[in-house]
């Protein structure tokens, strides 16, 4: 595996399925009512699907991020064999509400302490202008020296914009700045064509075989810049 480069002097994080990952319990309640209860592996599954497809439609440019979450949906409740519009419409919301990114794996805060100690440590998240707020009730929002939302900003990544405020707010340089992300069309595209390094957190597997720079979980993190 290779190390990231030496120069490096910032790194910036990605919130949803990088530091944070969603309330699936209350996201699914609807289809636990109707007797379903997708495993964590079903949705890593359809989630290796549904990236993959949605990485070729936006760089075919005829998609968009809330079609990421319609797509996701539409193939799960296929695969359980649900037809109900009001469901899909629901999770979606539902998914897209930063409110609803409140699960914290054990030991994130500490490694974001760790890594704070030898680099500025800062946010880039596609999300509705309240991520702040999530990440302070999941107490780790005072690990990061600059919080850049795109609710707020009024550009989403991967447009050039949101990562050079962010870039801007550090008063950092691209090329000695990593973004850590999950999604290779969003955020590691985003990044890199915005001059950054780019790393993927990829748990549910979407890019293996890819050769992509990639982890399989953040506790990887550390020896990958050691």
């Amino acid at each position: 595996m290779k190390k990231m480069p030496a120069q490096l002097k910032t790194i910036f994080f990605d919130v949803g399925n990088t530091l944070l990952f969603p309330d699936r319990n209350h996201i699914l309640s609807p289809l636990v009512k109707l007797g379903h209860s997708p495993t964590l592996d079903h949705w890593h599954a359809v989630e290796r699907i549904s990236k993959k497809h949605f990485d070729e439609a936006l760089q075919r440019d005829d998609s968009d991020d809330f079609n990421y979450w319609f797509q996701f949906y539409e193939r799960l409740l296929t695969e359980l064999g649900v037809k109900d519009d009001q469901i899909r419409d629901f999770m979606v919301d539902a998914t897209r509400t930063s409110a609803n990114w409140r699960v914290i794996r054990p030991g994130t805060r500490e490694l974001l302490q760790q890594l704070g100690e030898r680099y500025p440590l800062a946010v880039i998240s596609n999300a509705d202008g309240k991520i702040e707020d999530v990440l302070k009730r999941c107490g780790i929002a005072d690990c990061f020296a600059s919080i850049t939302d795109s609710g707020l900003v009024g550009y989403e990544k991967p447009h050039p914009a949101i990562f050079q405020t962010a870039l801007a707010a550090m008063k950092a340089k691209p090329e000695e700045s990593l973004y850590v992300g999950d999604v290779y069309s969003v955020d590691y595209l985003g990044a890199t064509r915005a001059g950054m390094q780019a790393i993927l957190i990829d748990v549910s597997g979407a890019y293996r075989g890819t050769g992509l720079p990639r982890m399989e979980s953040l506790e990887e993190f550390p020896t990958r810049i050691a």
